[in-house]
């Protein structure tokens, strides 16, 4: 047992290895395959031709295109792509290390309000609370699912935090966990109504379970039955659906991070790319893919600890 689980783990390790080497290898080709010279666009239609060839010798642009693989791959294996182009004598990589914590905290918030919003209003559309009126619910939860994140994020955040003034602009430097907990909240809302279908079905089948209704014959009341009894076997699918839309709520983290004005990977991206800092964005891209890997990853392996069905 202990040896297959550790065969698994491998094997999930060097899958990750493979997406990240392929994702890193897509990156450094579209920057220097693509028409145009970066060099020119680095520095623009005013420098001379001087200054675009001590760009090119500092990017290694002069070198083979194969050395210039080579190199890149040496750096990213030691985490060193040099320095940024916008701000000398600050390494790349230091950047994105800058950036990666803001949006994993904001991206790891919004994974556990999601979760936690998803599965009670799966519990609600599911269990004998709300009678009839649970198929509002399940409404609510499709309405929600449908709405792209920057349909509702301003209009909410306009209301709650200008008109209201109950929760901080997320993107004000002295909110601190406040603006936080609020821009999370936001990127989870869509995750939650994922949560919450998923969810809703899975208790749904699990039900009609013969083991429920013997816990109800002991006296369990309605709130263990289906928080101790239904929902662990159901855990499964809501593992699952949070790990296939990570990629979706690590893109919306980006779209928040540029929507609020708020430091991290996507904004570090759209700066990088606007001032054409290819050593940044390249470290960013390929940072922002890792995080992804990596939680897939996690997702993948407490979904087959918690469900037998889908060990290896």
């Amino acid at each position: 047992m202990i040896l297959r689980a550790s065969r698994a783990v491998l094997v999930r390790v060097a899958e990750a290895a493979a997406v990240l080497l392929v994702l890193a290898s897509l990156v450094f080709f579209a920057m220097r395959l693509l028409p145009g010279d970066p060099a020119a666009l680095v520095l623009g239609d005013q420098s001379d031709e001087i200054e675009r060839a001590a760009l090119r010798a500092k990017l290694g642009l002069d070198q083979p295109l194969w050395l210039q693989y080579a190199h890149f791959l040496r750096g990213l294996a030691t985490l060193d792509l040099g320095e940024s182009l916008r701000r000398p004598g600050v390494a790349a990589m230091g950047r994105v290390r800058d950036a990666l914590g803001p949006t994993s905290e904001l991206a790891g918030l919004a994974v556990l309000f999601g979760a936690v919003l998803g599965v009670g209003a799966a519990l609600l559309a599911s269990g004998p609370w709300l009678g009839e009126r649970r198929r509002h619910v399940d409404r609510v939860l499709v309405a929600v699912a449908a709405t792209p994140l920057l349909a509702f994020a301003p209009v909410v955040t306009y209301a709650l935090a200008v008109r209201v003034h109950v929760v901080p602009l997320p993107g004000d430097p002295d909110a601190g966990f406040a603006g936080l907990a609020f821009a999370s909240a936001l990127l989870a809302v869509p995750l939650a109504a994922q949560v919450g279908r998923v969810g809703r079905a899975a208790l749904a089948d699990v039900g009609r379970a013969q083991f429920l209704s013997v816990a109800r014959a002991k006296g369990a009341t309605n709130l263990r039955v289906w928080v101790l009894h239904a929902l662990p076997p159901s855990a499964g699918p809501i593992v699952t659906v949070v790990a296939t839309q990570l990629g979706a709520l690590l893109g919306g983290a980006v779209v928040l991070e540029r929507l609020f004005e708020r430091a991290g990977l996507g904004s570090l991206m759209l700066e990088a790319y606007a001032s054409r800092d290819l050593p940044v964005l390249e470290g960013a891209v390929v940072a922002s893919g890792g995080l992804f890997v990596i939680t897939q990853g996690i997702a993948a392996l407490v979904h087959a600890a918690m469900d037998p069905r889908v060990r290896g």
